[in-house]
């Protein structure tokens, strides 16, 4: 039977796959997600260890996009959307120390974690809307690497129109014109006047009113509010388990966070039947995140700048996909949460929290020592790894428990675009962009600046969209 969506607030419409593909946030406001989950028994998880990096997301993926998308024509998809990663085994792990593991995700087109789903996404995208005839307006909030990754996966779209917004100044220069040099008639690079929580929130108050959009056009997000983004991203825990002797012993991942949507994505590998025993919340100076999990209160704060710009982040908004579970699926409930968390904060009840406490642990990073971690890593291991990458990596050893097995840190993004901050770490090196990016700060840019303003933002997108 195929999988339903519905919506963390309980108000919107049950959807299948390809309805909430295209519909990102929930019109209730809430975030969607499966009305049940495929489990996979040990003997099918002893079956897929064997697998490819494309085989296997094939299969963990299958089961979500049951009844919208047959098995050969998903197997297509994935095949094309890895097909062009720089490294044969896509996701390949490194070995740090005596069960502290590296998995590398930084081999795609634009160097980020984010290139797992948005290839994919695209390629789903491209296929639904060929086949239905429509267009939409893809919009996005990105704290670095999202945008980039969007552009580079929708980009030959016929069916779409990119907008990204960006804070302006808050993104690293290799980040910035990574989005700002793709040149296309549908990519649209807004740097607004704020913070990242400004622009997602610009975003999800676009997704409530897109009466200013052109006639027959609807909001496409690609933020991780896109279930499809998640979906993609539940894979590589697998992967990395099944490499290190899963599903015969519980494997440990460390994430560096700021949306909660990557480790959100273990979380849900996990209650799939993947053995997990602690997912760690690595966060920097921004550490609204761990301080819910220290204290159980969900407050936001002033985003502070940081080395790690991904991770500037004060409202994760996949965290109200947790929620939904930690309070056993009353929408009615998390409805009401996320009203007082608008309103300032709320306070976790004591089950919920023991629940989070179960699966989660967590650790905050500051630059300094974000700084330490790269050095250090550099010196010990001869591995160069960017500032989010060091956070998880500390994290990792600071929330390490005896007895759990391999540790696994998400390295999310290639070094080589945080020059900034290695250069700060004094290891001696100045990471290389990649030879298809070597040429990056000759290409021209292409971007429009704008005021946090919504009136603002929504003329020129409607201006801007193709007829």
């Amino acid at each position: 039977m195929s999988i339903r969506y519905l919506s963390t607030r309980g108000q919107a419409p049950t959807l299948d796959f390809e309805g909430v593909l295209l519909a990102g946030l929930a019109n209730d406001g809430g975030l969607y997600l499966p009305e049940t989950l495929p489990h996979f028994s040990p003997a099918e998880l002893q079956a897929m260890r064997g697998l490819s990096y494309t085989e296997l997301a094939t299969t963990v993926i299958a089961p979500f996009v049951d009844g919208c998308i047959d098995r050969e024509t998903l197997a297509q998809l994935v095949d094309e959307s890895y097909r062009d990663f720089r490294h044969v085994a896509v996701a390949p792990l490194k070995q740090l120390d005596h069960d502290q593991w590296l998995l590398e995700l930084f081999h795609g087109p634009t160097l980020a974690f984010k290139d797992f789903a948005l290839q994919l996404l695209g390629r789903l995208l491209d296929h639904v809307l060929s086949r239905r005839g429509e267009r939409v307006v893809i919009m996005g909030a990105t704290s670095g690497d999202t945008g980039s990754a969007a552009i580079e996966g929708c980009r030959h779209c016929e069916h779409v129109d990119i907008f990204i917004l960006y804070p302006d100044g808050r993104v690293s220069d290799v980040q910035r014109r990574q989005m700002t040099t793709v040149s296309g008639d549908n990519i649209h690079n807004l740097a607004i006047r704020g913070n990242f929580d400004d622009c997602q929130a610009l975003v999800k108050a676009s997704f409530v009113a897109e009466a200013f959009l052109p006639e027959r056009r609807s909001l496409v997000a690609v933020n991780s509010i896109n279930w499809a983004r998640i979906m993609a991203q539940i894979v590589y825990y697998f992967y990395a388990a099944f490499a290190l002797g899963g599903p015969d012993r519980p494997v440990n991942f460390s994430v560096p966070t700021g949306n909660f949507g990557d480790i959100y994505a273990g979380y849900l590998a996990n209650r799939m039947g993947l053995p997990i025993n602690n997912l760690v919340i690595a966060t920097n100076r921004n550490d609204v995140l761990h301080r819910m999990l220290t204290t159980g209160t969900y407050a936001r704060q002033p985003i502070e700048a940081s080395l790690s710009p991904s991770m500037d982040i004060s409202i994760s908004s996949n965290f109200e996909r947790l929620l939904y579970d930690l309070y056993d699926g009353d929408a009615a409930q998390i409805a009401q949460l996320m009203a007082d968390f608008s309103a300032g904060q709320i306070t976790l009840s004591d089950a919920a929290l023991a629940k989070a406490r179960g699966l989660f642990s967590s650790a905050r990073v500051t630059d300094d020592e974000t700084c330490e971690e790269i050095r250090a890593l550099w010196q010990r291991t001869g591995e160069l790894v960017d500032p989010h990458t060091a956070i998880g990596t500390k994290a990792a050893r600071a929330c390490t428990r005896p007895d759990e097995g391999p540790m696994v840190t998400l390295s999310t993004a290639h070094p080589a675009k945080f020059p900034g901050a290695v250069e700060r770490a004094n290891t001696g090196r100045q990471p290389a962009l990649p030879e298809h990016l070597s040429d990056l700060f000759d290409r021209e840019e292409r971007f429009h600046t704008l005021d946090n303003n919504i009136a603002d933002v929504h003329a020129y997108m409607a201006a801007q969209c193709r007829i």
